[in-house]
């Protein structure tokens, strides 16, 4: 009886005339809802079934309503977190575009902030290839042909960045390109496997 699934077809048996409604436990567990008409006479080992089965329905709906609140939680945190950085952005291009017009009114130049973050490409193989750039670029992360790396913008990067400049294309991306890169290609190593960033959880649950 333990590991045995009823469903809505299953037979009624002669010593109960049983309803059974299937439901879902905690997206993946799925448990019976028994009820035995009174008076039947009922075996002991259905009696224990039956017992185990409430009690498993009512740790489900406990589950399951814990699950629900933290993502309710979860997702109230994340829509605040997220307004608050389209806000810090948008007051930086604002900064930004006021300090141009000022500088425009007053027949300044404008000198435009560096940038901070790198997306650099690898476009060419190994064929003809000294050890040093090759050295170069395996502390870059670039093994293969079409690695993509995010940098910082540093002295030592750019160095490095001038030794294998024949064989990478580099730029400074955008905000937009950053989230489409990452949306897209964006991987997660865990448990020593790489797997795609397709879930909040996948970051928050190994951070």
């Amino acid at each position: 009886f333990g590991s045995r699934r009823s469903g809505p077809s299953d037979i009624v048996t002669p010593y109960s005339q049983v309803f059974c409604g299937v439901e879902e436990m905690a997206e993946r567990y799925m448990i019976t809802r028994d009820a035995v008409v009174e008076g039947a006479a009922v075996p002991e080992k259905v009696q224990l079934k039956l017992a185990r089965n409430a009690a498993l329905a009512e740790e489900k709906q406990k589950a399951v309503a814990a699950k629900k609140k933290d993502l309710e939680e979860q997702r109230e945190s994340l829509k605040k977190r997220t307004q608050e950085y389209e806000k810090e952005y948008a007051d930086h291009e604002q900064k930004l575009v006021d300090l141009r017009r000022e500088a425009k009114v007053g027949g300044n130049f404008f000198v435009e902030p560096e940038a901070k973050l790198l997306f650099v490409v690898r476009i060419k193989g190994i064929i003809k290839m000294s050890p040093k750039p090759r050295k170069v670029l395996q502390l870059l992360r670039l093994r293969q042909l079409h690695n993509g790396v995010f940098l910082k913008v540093n002295k030592p990067i750019l160095q490095m960045l001038k030794l294998v400049q024949p064989y990478v294309t580099y730029g400074y991306p955008t905000l937009k390109t950053v989230r489409e890169l990452i949306y897209k290609r964006g991987f997660a190593k865990v448990n020593k496997q790489r797997i795609p960033i397709s879930d909040n959880n996948i970051i928050s649950g190994n951070l």
